[in-house]
């Protein structure tokens, strides 16, 4: 690129930027070097992307997911070490890296003092020929960034120095004898084990639904606030743990129901301190001569639960679901713009025969005991209800780690994500039975297809913010409706049969049909309207979602749109996988293309750790490139012409004496 292009004229109109850019650029050498350093960084193969969805709470799977980076850190292990690994060993080097301190402490217990000095030399250097392979698409000052700061300078030198050459080899010796004889060696192997899994994956994308259903969201937004570089696309049971933290009681409700009904009361009360006390006094007290046999909690085969704790969770699932449907009753009586009328079903039953009447037809009731229903005002909060979702309104409200978690989500998530020619998603984009864009009425107007989910995203951010009152209350209220309201672009379905499944023997009437939009991704014009409404550029463009769980079993293709379009939801969440028959996908995009993993059930972080068992995966090619990419065919790479552009412009004007260099 040549500075004859610019002109003295063009440069003087944007001289206020150039000379904000000179105090981080000082003198011509130094743009030079920064525009050499960016021009190189263009040239380094594209870093690899993950994707994940529907994780629904899996933190173990979740996080093994990660340590193993889909199957990736194994492939380089064999790729680096294969001539000198057999099978037990390889297990065992991949099991360190995964899990760094726990194995350490096993393999210590098995082997002897003097044994150990030897195995820690083989294994130093074994896990610096890893390190050097997994940070060799990186910049150093990349891997600089990302090293812990204890050993940096010395992995640093181990990094980029060859053990070819006799010199260099015993200098690296000399380094890897230091940190045995120090007593550095298992401190330095969790720190290097670390740093490979941090290499592995540069970029995580979670195409939304972190929690719900498994016992450890909370662990799940843990491990992910502290990983360096992701972001989330918003799912509905995001969105419905955002607004109980913002105080919506219709969704606290729900997430109780939940947790209920998945037996996962330890997220609540242990995870996020939601005191459940006043809520167990209130269902032991109402429900004590009730059965309560449809509430029973689903415990997974591994789960010991006692028929008193059973009964208890039962008693509170019940009284709790109650709650929610006279709490949703609220909401759904202030918007008539959510035509949710068909959910108010309190007011359809003869509480006397046992029947519900639901457009026009008469179903019968698998019970009908609701000591806290008055027939003549259905919706109305008895005296104690009104107390107990008080009392739950102020844990969730004042939970200091789950308002961190909901901070940590909204900093990091969006309703949608456009990176590196992917469009990502959760759900859907709400779209008319002919292919085109369905409109939606939303507090101010109608907003259809990319203006729609701009429009959500800024009302989601409004519900913790006061700097407009009205819009403030609108927007915690529409919280809910994402949650389950049919236009809801997390969602997307004519309704939520919660009530009939509860509570109705009819299994037709539990139906939920979902939007047009299920159907019409299918085909290509779907995408290709969807990738132009978005402004997704490239050759290699693709939609990527999740919500609906793929079924294998039934031969199901997650690829739809000849292969354009990717659903990811395989089934993480242990429920699911009896009809998924997998337990999740991971999308992995690295610079040869892109690949679909498909995950087995993860057993437990104990078996892995002590028996080397790792997760079973199945890689299939989406797309296979017949050109590597790098950084300069991507988002960062675009950026990066930007400044280099922005660079030559100041160089130039430094050479033509329009602003004064700085020395030293």
């Amino acid at each position: 690129m040549s500075e004859q292009k610019y002109t003295l004229e063009a440069i003087q109109q944007e001289l206020n930027y150039l000379q904000l850019l000179s105090r981080s650029f000082r003198n011509s050498a130094e743009a030079s070097t920064e525009i050499i350093n960016l021009e190189a960084i263009l040239n380094l193969p594209k870093s690899t992307e993950h994707f994940l969805a529907d994780i629904h709470g899996e933190h173990e799977a979740f996080q093994h997911v990660l340590k193993n980076a889909s199957g990736d850190i194994k492939r380089k292990v064999r790729e680096v070490l294969s001539d000198e690994l057999n099978d037990k060993d390889m297990r065992t080097l991949c099991t360190l890296i995964y899990y760094p301190a726990e194995k350490l402490a096993l393999i210590k217990a098995e082997r002897g003092e003097e044994d150990m000095l030897d195995w820690y030399a083989l294994t130093l250097r074994r896990l610096i020929s890893v390190c050097q392979n997994m940070s060799s698409k990186y910049t150093r000052s990349k891997v600089r960034k990302a090293l812990p700061k204890e050993f940096s300078y010395i992995i640093q030198e181990l990094l980029h120095e060859s053990t070819g050459m006799t010199n260099k080899n015993k200098y690296v010796k000399a380094i890897i004898e230091a940190i045995i004889n120090t007593g550095q060696a298992d401190n330095f192997i969790v720190a290097i084990c670390n740093l490979i899994q941090r290499l592995a994956i540069d970029r995580l994308h979670i195409v939304g639904d972190l929690f719900d259903r498994g016992t450890g969201s909370h662990l799940v937004m843990d491990t992910l606030c502290q990983h360096p570089n992701f972001d989330v696309q918003f799912g509905n049971h995001d969105v419905l743990w955002i607004g109980a933290a913002a105080g919506n009681r219709a969704c606290m409700a729900n997430v109780l129901r939940l947790c209920m009904r998945y037996g996962n009361l330890s997220v609540l009360e242990d995870g996020y301190g939601i005191n459940l006390l006043h809520l167990a006094i209130f269902a032991m007290d109402i429900y004590k001569d009730d059965p309560c046999e449809e509430f029973g909690p689903k415990l997974e085969d591994n789960v010991t639960c006692s028929d008193k704790t059973r009964r208890l969770i039962a008693q509170m699932h019940k009284a709790v679901s109650v709650l929610q449907f006279k709490l949703e009753a609220e909401i759904i009586r202030r918007h008539a713009e959510y035509e949710m009328d068909d959910r108010l079903l309190l007011d359809k039953i003869d509480y006397e025969k046992g029947i519900c009447t639901i457009g026009g037809k008469r179903y019968s009731m698998r019970e009908c005991y609701f000591p806290t229903i008055d027939p003549n005002d259905p919706y109305k909060l008895s005296v104690e209800e009104s107390e107990v979702i008080e009392r739950i309104s102020h844990s969730f409200t004042t939970s200091e780690k789950l308002q961190r978690h909901i901070r940590c989500l909204l900093d990091n998530g969006s309703m949608y994500l456009v990176y590196n020619g992917n469009l990502l998603f959760h759900a859907s984009v709400p779209m008319n039975p002919d292919g085109t864009l369905k409109e939606v009425y939303i507090y101010d107007g109608y907003y259809k297809g990319r203006a729609l989910l701009d429009k959500v995203d800024t009302i989601i951010r409004a519900a913790y913010t006061d700097n407009d009152p009205k819009l403030h209350q609108f927007a915690v209220d529409y919280l809910w409706y994402l949650w389950c309201g049919k236009n809801a672009p997390t969602f997307d379905k004519d309704r939520m049969a919660t009530f009939e499944r509860y509570f109705l023997k009819d299994k037709t009437v539990m139906k939920e049909t979902k939007g047009s939009y299920y159907t019409l991704r299918n085909e290509d014009a779907t995408v290709d309207l969807l990738l132009e409404e978005f402004g997704v550029e490239g050759d290699h463009r693709h939609i990527i979602n999740g919500h609906i769980p793929v079924k294998t079993l039934k031969g199901e293709n997650p690829m739809k749109a000849g292969g354009r379009l990717i659903v990811i939801d395989g089934g993480f969440s242990k429920p699911y996988q009896s009809t998924t028959g997998i337990a999740g996908y991971t999308l992995v995009y690295h610079s040869r293309g892109m690949s679909l993993v498909e995950h087995q059930p993860f057993t437990s972080t104990e078996e892995a750790i002590r028996g080397g068992s790792d997760i079973k995966s199945t890689r299939h090619l989406v797309e296979k490139l017949t050109e590597r990419i790098h950084v300069r065919d991507t988002d960062k790479g675009r950026d990066i012409r930007r400044r280099i552009e922005s660079l030559r412009k100041l160089l130039f004007a430094y050479q033509n004496g329009l602003i004064r260099e700085m020395q030293k």
